[in-house]
Order: C-alpha cells, then sequence, then structure tokens
C-alpha cells in the first residue's frame, strides 16, 4: 500500500512540474544578432518545455533587417505561440520591431505606446544613402513581406503596407480599431485575463485554444554572455574600445617593453572588433582611420609643416563619422561623442609621435657616441698621448698639440683601440 501511495506521489509531482507555463522575454534595445539570439533562443526553449504562450515584451526603435527576418522565421516556425507586446506605456516598437509583432501569433499594445514607421534605410558602403533605383527595390521588396505576414495573420493589410510605404506611425487606439493589433492591455495579467480560452489561428493553418489562467509566468533572462555582448555592442562603447585599442598598440610599438599598454591595447582592439561583426560597419570608415594613423607616423619622417596632422585629423573624424553604417540612430555613435573623441585621439597621436621625434633628436649619454663632445681633464701632460679624465673614468689619450697636465680637454672621437681624440678645450 505504501508502494502505491509513494508511486502516485511522485507522478502527481512530476505532472506537477511538467505543467505548462508563459515564458516571458523582454528586449529593451535594438534589433541586431544579440537580441536575434535572446529571441530565438526563448522561443527553442518554450518549445522544448512545452509552453503555452511566449510573452514577448518590446521597446525598440528598430534594427537590422538580417537580425529581424531570423527572428520572424524563427517566430513562423515555433510550436509555441508567440505574443508580442509593446510595453511599458510610452513605448514602441517600430521599424523592424513593427515587422516582428506582424509575424506575431498575437499583437499586443500597452497604453501610451506607438508602432509603424517601418520604411527600409539603406545606405551604401560609402556611407551616401541608396540611389533612387535600389531605394525602391528595398521599399518593394519590405512592402510586400509586410502584406504576406499581415494576410496571412488576418490584419490590416493596407495600413501595414503604408506603415512601409510611407512611413505612418500608429497609436494603440488607431491599430486597434485599424486591426493591425489584437489587444490593448496594461499588463500581463490583463493580456491572461483576455486571451484565456481564445482560439488562435496559427501560420500553418492550425487553430491553437490559449489556456493561460493558473498557469506561471516564467521570466527568462539574457544570459551573461548576451548581457556582455549587448553592453559591447553600444556603438559609443565600442567606438572607445578601437580607440583605446589603436593607440595602446602604437604605444606598445613605440617603446617596446611596456607590455601593459599592449595587453590593454590588444584586448580592447579584439572587443572592438568583435563588437563590429554585430554592428555594420562601413570599411572605408575603418579604412580611414587607419589612414589617419598613418599619416600621423609621416610626420616624423616628412617635414610636412603640419600638413599631414591636419589631414590626419580630417580623416580620423571623417572616417569616425562614417564608421557604423547604422539604419537607424541607435545603432550609430553619437556625433557628440565622436567629434570630441576623435579630436582628443589625433592630439594624443600627434604628441606620441612628437615626444617619438624628441628622442630621437636628444643628444646620446651612453657608449662610444655619448663620450663625444665631453669636457675631461688632462691627468698627465698629452705630447701627444696620455691620460685624462672623462665621465668618471682614465681614458687613453691623443692630442695634436702639446696639453698640460690639469688643462681642460675636449672629446673629438673615439679611436678603434677606445684610445680618445682630444683637443684643448676652450677658456671661458
Amino acid at each position: 500500500m505504501k508502494k502505491i501511495i509513494w508511486t502516485l506521489f511522485l507522478v502527481f509531482s512530476l505532472a506537477g512540474f511538467s505543467e505548462a507555463a508563459i515564458l516571458k522575454i523582454t528586449v529593451n534595445a535594438a534589433i541586431h544578432p544579440v537580441t536575434s539570439e535572446y529571441i530565438r533562443g526563448a522561443i527553442d526553449r518554450a518549445d522544448k518545455e512545452g509552453a503555452s504562450l511566449l510573452l514577448m515584451t518590446l521597446n525598440t526603435p528598430g534594427g537590422l533587417d538580417s537580425s529581424m527576418r531570423e527572428i520572424i522565421e524563427k517566430i513562423l516556425s515555433a510550436k509555441t505561440p508567440v505574443a508580442a507586446f509593446v510595453a511599458p506605456s510610452g513605448a514602441r516598437s517600430a521599424s523592424a520591431g513593427f515587422f516582428i509583432g506582424i509575424a506575431s501569433d498575437l499583437f499586443i499594445m500597452a497604453p501610451g505606446t506607438n508602432t509603424g514607421a517601418a520604411h527600409p534605410v539603406g545606405i551604401s558602403i560609402t556611407g551616401q544613402s541608396m540611389d533612387q533605383t535600389m531605394e525602391d527595390k528595398v521599399t518593394h521588396d519590405a512592402a510586400a513581406y509586410i502584406k504576406t505576414l499581415a494576410e496571412k495573420r488576418g490584419r490590416n493589410v493596407r495600413m501595414a503596407e503604408d506603415a512601409v510605404r510611407k512611413s505612418l506611425s500608429y497609436t494603440e487606439k488607431e491599430s486597434l480599431q485599424g486591426g493591425i493589433i489584437d489587444l490593448v492591455a496594461k499588463d500581463e495579467e490583463e493580456i491572461i485575463n483576455a486571451l484565456d480560452g481564445k482560439t488562435i489561428h496559427r501560420f500553418n493553418g492550425e487553430e491553437t485554444v490559449l489556456h493561460l489562467k493558473q498557469q506561471p509566468v516564467i521570466d527568462v533572462p539574457m544570459s551573461a554572455r548576451q548581457k556582455f555582448l549587448l553592453t559591447i555592442s553600444n556603438p559609443n562603447f565600442a567606438y572607445i574600445l578601437l580607440m583605446i585599442g589603436l593607440l595602446g598598440l602604437y604605444f606598445e610599438f613605440a617603446n617596446p617593453g611596456a607590455i601593459l599598454p599592449g595587453v590593454l591595447g590588444g584586448i580592447s582592439l579584439l572587443l572592438a572588433i568583435f563588437a563590429f561583426q554585430i554592428l555594420p560597419i562601413n570599411y572605408v570608415g575603418l579604412i580611414l582611420i587607419l589612414l589617419a594613423i598613418v599619416l600621423f607616423i609621416l610626420e616624423v619622417k616628412v617635414h610636412s609643416f603640419g600638413a599631414l596632422s591636419i589631414g590626419g585629423i580630417i580623416a580620423m573624424l571623417i572616417g569616425s563619422t562614417m564608421l557604423i553604417n547604422a539604419p537607424i540612430p541607435e545603432l550609430k555613435p553619437s556625433l557628440k561623442f565622436i567629434i570630441p573623441v576623435a579630436l582628443g585621439v589625433s592630439l594624443i597621436f600627434i604628441f606620441l609621435v612628437f615626444l617619438v621625434v624628441q628622442a630621437h633628436r636628444r643628444k646620446v649619454a651612453t657608449g662610444k657616441e655619448g663620450l663625444i663632445g665631453e669636457i675631461g681633464l688632462a691627468q698627465t701632460d698629452l705630447n701627444p698621448s696620455g691620460k685624462v679624465f672623462v665621465h668618471g673614468e682614465l681614458w687613453q689619450a691623443e692630442a695634436d698639440e702639446f696639453i698640460p697636465i690639469g688643462a681642460k680637454v675636449k672629446v673629438g672621437r673615439v679611436e678603434a683601440n677606445l684610445s680618445l681624440k682630444v683637443t684643448k678645450a676652450n677658456r671661458k
């Protein structure tokens, strides 16, 4: 009897642990590879655990087309229904975020939010806007994509297309009245109460009844790795890492053996390169920054009267403004940040180059070269050879004229046999 009771207890316990739940994720950033990985990973977990719903809270200005399409592909093939919730009040789901909302099984907005403004923005490799023909092609492609998603999800196709072609943005009331979204709700509790028992049509044509009440809401945060990647993918931070890396490596090459600048510069540069794999980089801008450093170094070899330095500063400023080729301001470093940093780094490079030049011009103070021009004292008569005291040492010396003991001598050169060629020092 006890065995039967324990067996039943274990069965019910396991059943309780396997109970479906609502998984919740929060995306409060631009859409790029890090947020894409986070969302797709959450969908995989929801499918694996048999979750009844994945609630995705969105507050995003948009982002990269490639990352957006990765997310949408995952949403459309997910076993778990996905609800996009634009929240909290004051938040937005613009551009790529609008596409993601349209593609989701459920599109919900909190009061005081907006969505839309999904006109594609494209920039060429030179940092200039695309020509009209290419822009039209990209716009037509985006419009066709949003129409397909809206039709399959039963949403207002005209309003969805206008958000792309005319860059229209809609409030939560306009979206609900127009049939863009499914619900306006202030929080997840209101969403659960409103959607419990609702039948939804999946993208593949199947129907699913949502059972949400009495189910736990499990928050799925970003992993430590994803949080770290999100931090370094900040365009301002990535730019700083690049500058620190270049300065550190230059200082290490100029002063071999310093170690710390080289280590710090190498780590910073590697992190910057990793961040640039996440951010859309304009390689012409990167080449201009490297060209600026070359011009600063050439200033040492070529007497340009400052022309190379000025050219380097201009190249640094232009390259810095072109460096990150992003479709939205949130993925670009701020000009208020770039200009002072670029000018500061340029001045630091010029200062370091100046120190190198000064070091090269400084008179050698050690070795044979350091003896030339030094003043010593004759310890014996030089007629023509004798002993002199120079640099705290006695040297065998030779002179072309008679120099008496106690007279001051000046070193002219050091002979191969390490004897000195001296002359009588001029009296002051």
